[in-house]
């Protein structure tokens, strides 16, 4: 398993990995296979959407806090239920495809790590599977 370490800087924010991740993918020797991408943390997720227009992520946001509202009758003692629920929407997980090498993510896509609860150091684990050049099983 890969980690890449993400440190936060904001209470919400939306950062692209895509570009650590795909690096991650071309160093591991998978040419087929899948690249799981696990973020354990409860406020905090992961997201495939277009990345092109930086105007994405603000909309994402947007919308994630009307859905999530800080002035709802909360229960949760620590303050940050808006955060918990906005992890589960968009989730804490993502496969992906690895093909030739490289991941499989469209014209637009990107990978983004969702904060809602910072700013925080966070993880983002990789695990990678499948077939080598060579046609060789394996797991990273």
């Amino acid at each position: 398993m890969k980690t890449l370490a993400v440190k936060t800087g904001a209470r919400q924010e939306v950062r692209d990995l895509t570009a650590e991740v795909a690096r991650i993918v071309a160093e591991s020797g998978i040419v087929e296979g899948l690249c799981h991408l696990f973020v354990p943390h409860t406020t905090a997720g992961v997201a495939v959407n277009e990345n092109a227009d930086p105007d994405v992520k603000r909309d994402l946001l947007m919308a994630l806090d009307r859905l999530a509202p800080d002035d709802l009758d909360w229960r949760h003692a620590e303050g940050n239920s808006p955060a918990h629920l906005k992890s589960v929407l968009t989730g804490s997980g993502a496969t992906l495809i690895v093909s030739g090498g490289r991941l499989e993510l469209g014209t637009w896509g990107g990978i983004y790590f969702c904060e809602f609860d910072g700013p925080r150091a966070r993880r983002l684990h990789l695990r990678l599977q499948g077939e080598d050049a060579a046609g060789r099983w394996r797991l990273v």
